[in-house]
């Protein structure tokens, strides 16, 4: 069996995609927010979502690192019991729902996007 086979994530290169997503909460407009999705070879069962440090009260990034299966998933139907919760709202549109200790943050996302960045993370590296 080929390396490549024994392991198909190593052909893929790291993935960033940026994208805006909107914070939903009790206001009545959706505050808008630039967020990156990432990906690592090295770790080809993970996604990340990062959040821009001027969110977090500590001033830095906020990463949350989750299943990649749990986001795909996610965006056919409801899933997710933990931290991490993930649905398709509408045609269009993906929630995702993040618990910590501090509460609960709503993110609404273009299921478009969400989706390029998991076809990409299939992709092999460009030679």
């Amino acid at each position: 069996m080929s390396a490549t086979a024994e392991n198909p994530a190593a052909t893929v290169t790291a993935v960033e995609e940026r994208v805006t997503a909107r914070v939903i909460s009790d206001d009545p407009l959706y505050r808008k927010i630039p967020v990156a999705l990432r990906f690592a070879p090295s770790e080809p069962l993970a996604v990340r979502i990062v959040f821009p440090a001027d969110l977090s009260p500590e001033g830095t990034d906020n990463e949350w690192v989750f299943p990649r299966a749990l986001l795909e998933a996610g965006l056919q139907a409801p899933t997710g019991t933990g931290d991490v919760r993930v649905w398709p709202c509408g045609r269009v549109q993906a929630v995702v729902e993040f618990h910590s200790p501090d509460g609960v943050a709503v993110v609404q996302f273009d299921i478009a996007a969400l989706r390029r960045f998991l076809r990409r993370t299939y992709a092999p590296a460009s030679r």
